[in-house]
């Protein structure tokens, strides 16, 4: 009886346990195919989502805050997410399974975990490869770790729908990074990279399917790819892949995409990124109604294909991009805090504001919800947009409920009245408003106290400042110093901002050993007059410490900066660095310095053009002009810059560098791959204004070094001048990839 008792026990317990873990699979027949989850069918109304506040890029993780920080962002935007319909939820690696499984006890949301799979780059034997080489052994080693870790670690995690491996990584084929570029239109480099790059990415992918699936049977694995490209490969290589899943951005209609999946692979077709941008290049303003016009019909094609509906019957649902904007991805490391309109890349199925040979799709604005600014915990609040309220009537059907039919689909999205969801978000846009006072704001208020202690011994500083001496130090013990900063920053519209910060002395401490610092500009100075000498105090109290501008217009880009500084042009074909960055940290405070100018970058029919202009462009520069240019010309990156020295350098009071003498210089680079290696050249030409300067060499005497009492000089001293000659130059680089 004893023994009977404890095998009804663990029978009891074994179906407690299978009842958490979530059973997950693809089901195949004459009327299609489609998802079943714990024995019900299911149409992934999928979103995805991440947190980032504003200011934070990559480098931020939730997952890495606080319990109630996590708990917090968690509630207020899963609410807003089951508000809308969505049923599931794209998330990287890096979520802990608790929080998997807090979503679905709390929300009824599934989320898709997703392994980048090398998309940007792995770290290998130390070393950071920004390309990921899939033939290389130690990488597939590295990537089939983790993945079947990361099956083991989440298999028994309630709330799991499915695992997917990599994001477009066939984009990543021809370019690193995560920002969105125009993909290469060559037939043929299209080709020799699916061959020689893709084929063992596929097939790595497959082996890592297998293996994950033999650790976990109750999810199945997707692969992410880009549009349809390789989509051949990919039937050879990849037929243990349960779900062939696809970021795909075409405007309203996906065309033949389900039909082609279904041809090709045979497998079921799920949507892991596509939608639209909230902003129009053409207007250069925000559109929520054309944001909210793509979406929808995005969403009526998905239900149109699902399972028994009499079409391809292949499409199991998709994940809408993405819930809210992202401000770091223009750019991924500068302009934060930036809502940054550029469009970086180039696509005519969104004719609303699509003109041939401009872009068109702006990164930033992507998400169905606008992001508000972030409170002292790290947090914001969302304003949806007119997207989240069309979706949120889209999200209302679900094609596998009975009675459901292509026409009731159909009459479903047409009563779907895109005006009413734009009124509906005039509210919440006007309340962003409010809250992140967008037209000025104070935009930084800080204050440094410092305390200073001079002392020791054999030194002549005096116990007590002299009143009639101006000495540094003036005096030993204790001083202190009070530096305050107060920012203002003004945004008239949305493609303009401007910030400038001033910083107001207090008192200036007289008794630090070093003299040099960004305050001392404050101290008492003594100046010799006709009437004896005059002592002056309370010099330069408030001072301009930085000031920023930028306009994003139609045509162009302008910045303009002072003492904020700037980057270079070495990723932009400035080849031998004529033009260098200007980020200096505390230096340019130490010593007082300056570094002012502007910069344009044209867009449109300027596109490739970029200008820079100043009396001092970076720490030290004359003042001068810069000329950019690059383009593509077939297969060749071409860059060509002018610098002119329009000026000598005024005299500065300052720790910069011995002045340099005015200049002029061209430089050319070419850049082409050849598979898996690139060559780059340049020439330059420069220096004309110095020719004829002279100049002295030092070279060591030779008798000096094989005497044996040194007698004699050191060194011969040669004189020298420049001449037309010397102005010319040129280097190359290979790289391998």
């Amino acid at each position: 009886m004893k023994n009977k008792f404890l095998v009804l026990a663990l029978c009891l317990f074994t179906t407690v346990v299978s009842a958490q873990v979530t059973q997950v699979s693809v089901v195949k027949n004459d009327a299609g195919m489609k998802l079943v989850v714990n024995g019900d069918d299911f149409m992934i109304n999928g979103m995805n989502w991440d947190y980032f506040p504003i200011g934070t890029n990559f480098n931020y993780s939730l997952w890495k805050q606080s319990d109630d920080v996590i708990k917090s962002a968690l509630d207020a935007e899963m609410g807003l997410l089951k508000n809308m319909g969505v049923n599931s939820i794209r998330l990287y690696t890096g979520i802990q399974p608790k929080w998997i499984t807090y979503i679905y006890d709390n929300y009824g949301i599934y989320t898709m975990l997703n392994h980048s799979f090398g998309r940007y780059g792995l770290t290998i034997n130390g070393a950071w490869v920004p390309i990921t080489n899939y033939s290389d052994s130690n990488t597939q080693e590295i990537l089939l770790s983790e993945v079947t870790k990361m099956a083991e670690e989440y298999k028994n995690t309630p709330g799991l729908l499915m695992f997917l491996l990599g994001n477009e990584n066939n984009y990543g084929l021809f370019w690193a990074g995560a920002e969105t570029e125009d993909f290469p239109d060559d037939e043929e480099e299209r080709i020799f990279v699916g061959e020689s790059r893709g084929r063992p990415m596929y097939k790595l992918m497959n082996e890592a399917a297998i293996r994950m699936k033999a650790i976990n049977t109750s999810h199945p694995v997707a692969i992410c790819n880009g549009d349809v490209l390789f989509l051949d490969i990919i039937a050879e290589e990849c037929k243990d892949v349960d779900i062939y899943g696809v970021n795909m951005y075409r405007g309203v209609s996906f065309g033949d995409a389900f039909q082609k999946v279904k041809d090709v692979l045979d497998k079921p077709i799920m949507f892991t990124e596509f939608g639209a941008d909230a902003f129009n290049a053409i207007d250069n303003s925000e559109d929520q109604q054309s944001q909210a016009y793509y979406m929808v019909g995005n969403w009526q094609e998905i239900y149109e294909n699902a399972y028994g509906m009499g079409k391809s019957g292949n499409s199991i649902g998709g994940f809408t991009f993405q819930f809210s904007d992202g401000w770091w991805k223009f750019g991924q490391t500068k302009n934060l805090d930036i809502h940054d309109s550029n469009a970086s890349w180039s696509n005519g199925g969104y004719q609303k504001d699509y003109k041939i040979g401009e872009n068109n799709m702006n990164e930033e604005w992507f998400g169905i919800c606008a992001k508000g600014p972030t409170n002292e915990r790290g947090l914001y609040d969302l304003y949806p947009r007119a997207a989240y309220y069309a979706l949120k009537e889209a999200h209302q059907l679900n094609p596998y409920d009975a009675g459901v039919t292509p026409e009731f689909i159909k009459n479903h999205f047409d009563n779907i009245q895109l005006m009413d969801a734009v009124l509906r978000a005039r509210g919440d846009k006007a309340a962003l408003g409010v809250e992140s006072n967008s037209k000025i704001r104070l935009s930084n208020l800080r204050a440094e106290f410092t305390t200073y202690n001079t002392g020791g011994s054999l030194i002549t500083t005096p116990d007590d400042p002299a009143p009639d001496e101006l000495t540094y130090p003036n005096q030993l013990g204790f001083d202190h110093m009070q530096s305050y900063y107060v920012g203002v920053e003004g945004n008239p519209s949305s493609n303009m901002r401007a910030n400038v910060n001033f910083n107001i002395l207090g008192n200036v401490a007289a008794n630090p050993i070093d003299e040099i610092f960004y305050e001392n500009r404050g101290g008492r100075r003594s100046v010799n007059t006709e009437q004896g000498d005059l002592e002056l105090t309370d010099l330069n109290r408030v001072q301009v410490y930085n000031a920023e501008y930028e306009w994003n217009a139609k045509d162009f880009d302008l910045r303009g900066f002072y003492r904020t500084g700037h980057y270079h042009w070495g990723y932009e074909g400035d080849f031998f660095g004529l033009y260098t960055e200007a980020n200096y940290g505390p230096n340019l405070d130490i010593y007082n310095g300056e570094i002012l100018g502007f910069e344009i970058d044209g867009k449109k029919g300027l596109k490739g053009l970029k200008a820079a202009f100043g009396p001092q462009l970076w720490w030290g520069a004359n003042p001068a002009v810069l000329l950019k240019y690059s383009r593509t010309i077939g297969k060749f990156d071409v860059t060509g810059i002018y610098h002119e020295d329009i000026d000598k350098a005024s005299n500065i009071v300052s720790s910069i560098a011995i002045p340099l003498p005015q200049t002029r210089r061209v430089a050319l680079h070419v850049k082409r791959e050849f598979g898996s290696f690139g060559i780059e050249v340049g020439g330059i030409w420069g220096g004309e204004p110095l020719n004829g300067r002279k100049f002295q060499i030092a070279e060591i005497n030779d008798e000096w070094l094989s005497s044996t009492d040194k007698s004699g000089p050191k060194y011969t001293i040669y004189t020298d001048k420049i001449n037309s000659e010397d102005n010319w130059g040129g280097k190359a680089k290979i790289t391998i990839f």
